[in-house]
């Protein structure tokens, strides 16, 4: 039997005992470390979320809505969350997501679809105000140039409240398509100065008809623009031509569709019952990113959200450089970066 005294027993009993805490402690640090993963083949991601915070002073309500400049800036549409000391719908962020500024009073508690559009050579904002029940241009620094309310001259609303536009599409030709999602459902057709010309689709189940067209845009990758609904309550993607005539229904990985936007003949439409999916051009499910099955967290608090796992998507972008940014329906708000590994 070796023979130790005890200040060497002392010492080896000192490492010993530090041993699990030292094993503990590094594998914490690798388990923190490790990333999120989403997605296969060449449509993987590693999923980051809150990569975008609000400074102090503003606390995120639901986060509605994303866009991105030609320069790189990132704008998000959101409500503006309770204790916010700032009152600004529209925050600003760079490419990397660090703030830049924020704008936008008029938009607190009703910022829902914003989108962009580039103008002979100048980029212009459009935001649908659930709140004020209307349609909004402004500049890149929120200088409103126009604002179209309620179409009465449609003859289809009693009043001007029963109309409620939660997104629009830029038609080819400068016009603007308009959704009357949280409303009677109608889609208009608004020229390039806001003034309404004409109903596209009316409410309903059947074809060319939708129930809460709440988010479209133009699919031109056959040749022929189309405009692509996400006819929400009706749980299914549309497609019309420019006049409103029936298409074709894609329903195949559709639950509850919020919007699409279109990238190298991809279609990414973010869904409120907790999932990403992005299509292929015949509108078939590519892969599905961040699925929660659905979730039911939308009041939890942040550290009850899951890792890696949606709450409600309701806006999703492709950014630039490749990777996509997703917005969520919370009321504390959260804007995740699934940057592609790919």
């Amino acid at each position: 039997m070796m023979n130790i005294d005890r200040r060497s027993f002392l010492r080896v009993s000192a490492t010993v005992g530090m041993f699990p805490a030292i094993v503990s402690r590094a594998w914490s640090q690798d388990s923190v470390a490790q990333p999120i993963l989403c997605g296969s083949g060449s449509n993987r991601f590693e999923c980051i979320n809150d990569w975008i915070k609000p400074p102090s002073g503003i606390n995120f309500g639901d986060t509605h809505g994303l866009t991105q400049d030609k320069t790189g800036r990132i704008y998000v549409a959101h409500t503006v969350g309770a204790g916010s000391t700032t009152i600004a719908g529209v925050c600003v962020f760079d490419a990397k997501g660090g703030f830049l500024n924020s704008w936008g009073s008029q938009f607190a508690g009703g910022a829902h679809g914003l989108d962009l559009r580039e103008e002979n050579g100048k980029e212009f904002l459009y935001h649908c105000d659930t709140g004020r029940r209307c349609v909004e241009k402004t500049d890149l620094d929120g200088k409103v140039l126009w604002t179209a309310t309620c179409p009465m001259e449609s003859g289809v609303y009693e009043k001007p409240e029963a109309w409620c536009p939660t997104n629009v599409a830029f038609s080819p030709d400068g016009d603007l398509f308009v959704g009357d999602g949280y409303g009677r459902s109608f889609i208009h057709l608004f020229g390039s100065d806001g003034a309404w010309k004409k109903i596209i689709s009316r409410p309903g189940s059947g074809a060319g008809e939708t129930s809460c067209p709440h988010g479209m845009w133009i699919d031109s990758r056959s040749g022929t623009p189309t405009l692509v609904v996400a006819d929400r309550g009706n749980r299914r993607i549309q497609v019309l031509d420019l006049d409103g005539k029936h298409v074709a229904f894609h329903t195949d990985g559709v639950r509850m569709p919020c919007d699409m936007k279109f990238r190298d003949g991809l279609m990414l439409v973010p869904d409120l019952e907790s999932v990403v999916t992005i299509y292929d051009e015949k509108y078939k499910p590519v892969v599905s990113l961040g699925d929660g099955n659905p979730s039911s967290l939308r009041g939890a608090p942040r550290d009850k959200f899951i890792p890696g796992k949606f709450v409600h998507p309701h806006d999703a972008i492709f950014l630039a450089n490749g990777d996509i940014l997703v917005a969520e329906w919370v009321p504390i708000g959260r804007v995740t970066l699934l940057k592609r590994t790919s």
